[in-house]
């Protein structure tokens, strides 16, 4: 199922968590919705699912517009960071539940049951309740009782936060291999953005309830719209290095040494900005155009991380170990054409 997200608000009094969001969500995909903690992520995931009400815009699952439909009648499936199972209830009990309140004849809810079960590895698990499993076992369970009754969308809010980090990875590899099985269209919730750039066809990331990008993983870290993307996304986070155009060329702060990049024809003079680059971008040049100094270099593995400065800019960059850089050392790095940006500094507009 399509799901249209066209011209969406929401707002608390004269607090607007979501302004004026429209996205396209593609049937069988499943999108991550990224952003820091109260960017309005689970307000747009609550909209969607019709427990909050939409201020303005409007809500499109295919060409039904369901913007002002209740949840139930949504054929949604939602899971909670709680996993908000039932306690007193068995395993088959819980997965079972959703279709109970739909009147289905028991025999058909048991083989529903057992059958979603087998697909989320809990069907050994059936006779167990909540306080018998563990964090893992709990969310797919919670995963098979928002499946059961056959969603058109899936939604979860944030499921793999109360997860330790080796479950965590564990699961949401489980997730990805479920919704692959099934094709139904899910939305998920993060603001760990290596969790969504793992498990993603799509990710919508926001910042203050604003959409900020929508497209594939990939494109959001290789051709960022902005300084905020380029930030968010990347591990180690990419270089900011401040600086202003001089002459043609970039000029670094506390800088004597323009860089002189093909990148820069074109922009104003004078015009404060900031040369973004992503740590694997950088390569030993002995004819490069920025000269730097090596402050401190770590291993790892056959790669160094080598810590730099530029003027008053520190910064990162990997380097082959069979460099051996040396602190104190003075290097030339040049540039790949892939993981280079440049940014207005005081609008985070993207200027190349």
């Amino acid at each position: 199922m399509r799901v249209t997200l066209d011209h969406v608000t929401k707002r608390f009094g004269d607090f607007t968590a979501v302004n004026d969001f429209s996205a396209v969500l593609e049937d069988g995909q499943l999108a991550c919705l990224l952003g820091p903690s109260g960017c309005g992520k689970s307000t747009l995931l609550n909209m969607l699912s019709g427990i909050l009400p939409v201020t303005e815009g409007k809500v499109l699952f295919d060409q039904d517009d369901v913007t002002s439909l209740p949840p139930e009648k949504r054929g949604v499936g939602l899971v909670f960071q709680n996993y908000a199972l039932y306690p007193h209830m068995t395993v088959l009990d819980n997965i079972c539940f959703p279709l109970e309140t739909q009147h289905v004849d028991k025999k058909e809810r048991v083989e529903r049951a057992n059958e979603i079960a087998k697909l989320v590895h809990v069907d050994m698990l059936m006779k167990r309740r909540p306080a018998e499993l563990s964090g893992g076992q709990q969310q797919r369970v919670a995963i098979a009782r928002a499946l059961v009754k056959n969603p058109r969308l899936l939604l979860l809010d944030e499921p793999l936060s109360n997860l330790d980090a080796r479950l965590r990875l564990e699961m949401r590899e489980e997730i990805r291999r479920i919704q692959q099985r099934t094709g139904v269209t899910t939305v998920f919730v993060t603001h760990d953005q290596e969790e969504a750039m793992s498990i993603s066809d799509k990710i919508v990331l926001m910042k203050s309830g604003v959409l900020q990008q929508n497209d594939v993983p990939q494109t959001l870290y290789h051709q960022p719209v902005n300084q905020f993307v380029a930030d968010f996304l990347g591990n180690p986070p990419i270089n900011n290095l401040p600086g202003v155009i001089r002459g043609g060329a970039f000029l670094a702060d506390g800088a004597d040494t323009p860089v002189v990049l093909p990148m820069l024809e074109g922009v104003a003079e004078g015009r404060e900005v900031n040369l973004s680059v992503r740590s694997e971008s950088f390569m030993l040049d002995d004819h490069g155009p920025i000269a730097c100094t090596v402050e401190s270099v770590y291993q790892m593995g056959k790669e160094e991380m080598a810590y730099l400065t530029l003027g008053a800019c520190a910064f990162r960059a990997y380097i082959d170990a069979d460099e051996g850089l040396q602190k104190g050392q003075h290097i030339r790095l040049g540039l790949k054409k892939r993981g280079v940006f440049l940014f207005d500094r005081e609008t985070g507009e993207r200027i190349r």
